[in-house]
């Protein structure tokens, strides 16, 4: 995978996984809003991943561009 589509992705994977801890750590701290907090921390990981989409395509076409 070329460099800068890899730094994209890794920066989307630490979002997701930043998002995942968070949430996991919300949802264990309150229990009883368990399945509220997962469900907006859903919505977290889904606007991290919709955010993402742009900055990974740009990064795509610069490498292409590069090669």
């Amino acid at each position: 995978m070329p460099r800068r589509t890899l730094v994209e992705a890794l920066h989307v994977a630490a979002g997701l996984a930043a998002a995942v801890a968070i949430t996991w750590a919300a949802a264990w701290s309150y229990p009883l809003g368990w399945d509220v907090i997962w469900w907006c921390g859903a919505g977290a990981m889904v606007a991290t991943l919709l955010m993402g989409i742009g900055p990974l395509r740009r990064a795509w076409s610069e490498d292409k561009a590069v090669r």
